[in-house]
């Protein structure tokens, strides 16, 4: 797709152990992973300290699709690294999960809306050590204009209709992930 790529922010098994349903998040990031797959969209991972923290969940990167992988040593994911990635692949929109909701999640959408570039929260690909902050969070940027939506409703839109070429591929992917 034309002008969109997807974020996974910081899906660290270093990272993942102190989050509560991480096992959830995690394959609703491996759907969102296999999709972007398939759809043929850009897919962007980053590593907060992984010599520290260790590298993305490796089955992530498994499924994923000539991914750009970046370390970061800073909460927020957009950094010049990426964001000259997104430029030189024309990317204006992009899809963003991972965790933590509420610390490098909420930061990196602020500074993209910031740097202009359009944002989609995959709400069911995020999480943190506690759901009432990510809830405060995620209404927090919906007053930024934010737009969150469930990863299933915004790949459907992509696709927009039963004509698309990989709507049967996507269509047993959503099954296999339901």
């Amino acid at each position: 797709m034309q002008g969109l790529g997807c974020l996974i922010v910081d899906m660290q098994d270093g990272f993942l152990k102190a989050i509560p349903n991480s096992d959830t998040i995690t394959k609703r990031c491996q759907f969102v992973v296999e999709a972007t797959r398939i759809l043929d969209i850009p897919l962007f991972f980053s590593e907060q300290v992984p010599a520290k923290l260790g590298h993305t969940h490796a089955p992530l990167l498994e499924s994923a699709k000539d991914p750009f992988i970046f370390e970061k040593n800073t909460f927020s994911a957009w950094q010049p690294i990426l964001v000259d990635e997104l430029k030189a692949r024309e990317i204006s929109h992009l899809l963003v999960g991972g965790i933590e909701t509420t610390i490098c999640v909420y930061q990196t959408l602020l500074a993209a809306q910031a740097d202009e570039c359009q944002t989609t929260l995959l709400s069911d690909c995020i999480g943190c050590r506690r759901a009432e902050d990510g809830n405060q969070v995620i209404d927090t940027l919906a007053r930024h204009n934010i737009l969150s939506l469930p990863s299933e409703s915004v790949f459907y839109s992509i696709l927009q209709s039963v004509e698309h070429p990989n709507f049967r591929e996507f269509t047993q992917l959503v099954k296999q992930y339901a």
